[in-house]
Order: C-alpha cells, then sequence, then structure tokens
C-alpha cells in the first residue's frame, strides 16, 4: 500500500504544482521577449544589428514579415500567419487590404478615426477617454504579440497631456517592430526599458510637430535598430538624415513594401527610406 500511497502522493503533488504554475503564468500574461531583456538591464543599449543570424532547421521555411509605407504614418504589417495591422489608421490612407486589427497612436486628425470599417476586428486605441487612466494594450491576436507604451504630448497651450500617446509595439516571427506614434518628448530610462529590443522602428520626422531632427535622432541612435522607416513628412526628411554619421547606412527604396526576417536584417543599422517618403 505504501508504494501506491508515495505514488498517488507524488501525481498530486506533481498536479498542484503544475496547476499553481498555470495560474501564475494566466495572472503575468503575455511575456515580451523585446522587454525581457531591457528589464534585466537598465540603461543598455539594444544593438540587435550585432547579433549573430539565429540558427534556422535544415529544409525550415523562414518566417517573414511585410511591411508596406502606405502614407503619413500609416504602415500595413502583414505577418506569417495573415494577421494584417494597420498603424495610425485613420482612413485617410487606405491600405491595399483591410486590416485585421487598427492602432491609432493618438486622437488627432490625420492619426485615427471615429468611423473605422466595422469590418476591421481589433480596433486599439493609444490613449485612454478615462481621465487618469492610460490605454494599456496587452494581447496576442494570431502569432503577433501587441503592447503599447504610453507617452505624454503637447495639449492645450503646450501644457503636457500625460499618456496621450503610443507607441505601439508589435513582436512577431521573432521580430520587435515599434511605431512611435506622435512623439513629443524625449524618451526617458523608464520608457526605455518598457519598449527593450526593436528591431525595426518607424520613427516620424516632420521637423516639429512632433520633436525636431535633433531630438529625434538621438532616440534613434540609442535605440539602434537595424531598420528605421522615416513617417509622417517628407519635406524635413533631409534635415533628419544630416544627423546621422557613418555609423548608419540610408537606403533609398523603388518601392514602398519591404520583406524582412530575422536573417535578413541589415547588420549595420539601415535608415530605409519608402518611396512613399521620397
Amino acid at each position: 500500500m505504501r508504494p501506491r500511497f508515495l505514488v498517488f502522493a507524488i501525481a498530486c503533488l506533481l498536479f498542484l504544482v503544475a496547476a499553481e504554475s498555470a495560474l501564475a503564468q494566466q495572472e503575468r500574461g503575455n511575456v515580451s521577449q523585446c522587454q525581457a531583456v531591457a528589464q534585466a538591464i537598465p540603461k543598455a543599449t539594444f544593438a540587435s544589428f550585432s547579433r549573430a543570424p539565429p540558427l534556422v532547421p535544415a529544409g525550415a521555411a523562414e518566417e517573414t514579415v511585410t511591411l508596406t509605407y502606405v502614407g503619413h504614418s500609416t504602415f500595413l504589417i502583414e505577418t506569417p500567419a495573415g494577421v494584417s495591422i494597420a498603424t495610425d489608421y485613420s482612413g485617410w490612407y487606405t491600405p491595399p487590404r483591410l486590416p485585421m486589427v487598427a492602432t491609432m497612436n493618438r486622437a488627432h486628425t490625420s492619426h485615427y478615426t471615429t468611423t473605422p470599417d466595422t469590418a476591421i476586428r481589433y480596433v486599439l486605441h493609444g490613449w485612454s477617454d478615462i481621465p487618469d487612466q492610460k490605454a494599456d494594450v496587452d494581447m496576442m491576436v494570431g502569432d503577433t504579440y501587441i503592447r503599447n507604451v504610453t507617452t505624454d504630448i503637447r495639449g492645450g497651450y503646450g501644457a503636457p497631456q500625460k499618456d496621450g500617446n503610443s507607441i505601439f509595439i508589435f513582436e512577431v516571427a521573432g521580430l520587435c517592430i515599434g511605431h512611435l506614434g506622435h512623439l513629443h518628448y524625449e524618451l526617458t530610462e523608464a520608457h526605455y526599458t518598457e519598449i527593450g529590443r526593436l528591431d525595426i522602428v518607424m520613427v516620424p520626422v516632420d521637423g516639429g510637430l512632433t520633436m525636431g531632427a535633433d531630438s529625434m535622432s538621438r532616440i534613434i541612435k540609442r535605440l539602434r535598430s537595424s531598420l528605421i522607416m522615416p513617417m509622417h513628412q517628407p519635406r524635413p526628411l533631409q534635415s533628419f538624415l544630416s544627423m546621422f554619421g557613418p555609423d548608419f547606412d540610408i537606403s533609398y527604396a523603388p518601392t514602398d513594401t519591404i520583406t524582412v526576417s530575422m536573417r535578413t536584417l541589415p547588420r549595420k543599422p539601415l535608415i530605409y527610406i519608402s518611396k512613399g517618403m521620397q
């Protein structure tokens, strides 16, 4: 009887441990692969371009993500599992395909709409309509983990409006993709820790509607993303580019679409200028 009782007791213990672990995981929610290291090493610069290429099993198809610049601050992101995401969806710039997800970083006329297409499954706001609360996006859609980091913006008469903008981050196919939104102030150490590593970053260049070229370039230099994709307004682009030296490459793309994977990320930071931003 004793051996049977011992086996039964061990089985019960294992069941309790597994149940407790599952409950803890449920309470923790989704886990960011892009953020995990940042939390452990504050003030670090995460140079994604310097990593060795990941190992891909022989014969395995490498997962790729397609990004298409639609206009202003809107990109269409398409994932290996068929998830489509339109960033800063306002209805002014129409993606070639109706997205499954629409993010809106800021409640500003050219960055959001109150009447999105009803066929869009998820409409994610980067601000909260409830006073003294901030937007909290933390969800899985297919193969993509979507989260946000809120930042303050300039409100009426230049006064700060707390948590009025969100940096949306999309984690898919091993890539960390960030859209800075309508960023008005330089990021704090707490912001960099929340963001973590960004392999691809979409950055507004507009000469001051968000931030001036000097301030915005400091953020990009700190993030050290592999692929930097300017957006918002083409006219001030050259002022932004003039802030970067030989440590960054610049490429003028012949199209508005690029397909990337972990293996094809540039080893040196590349400012990739879509055709629509030229």
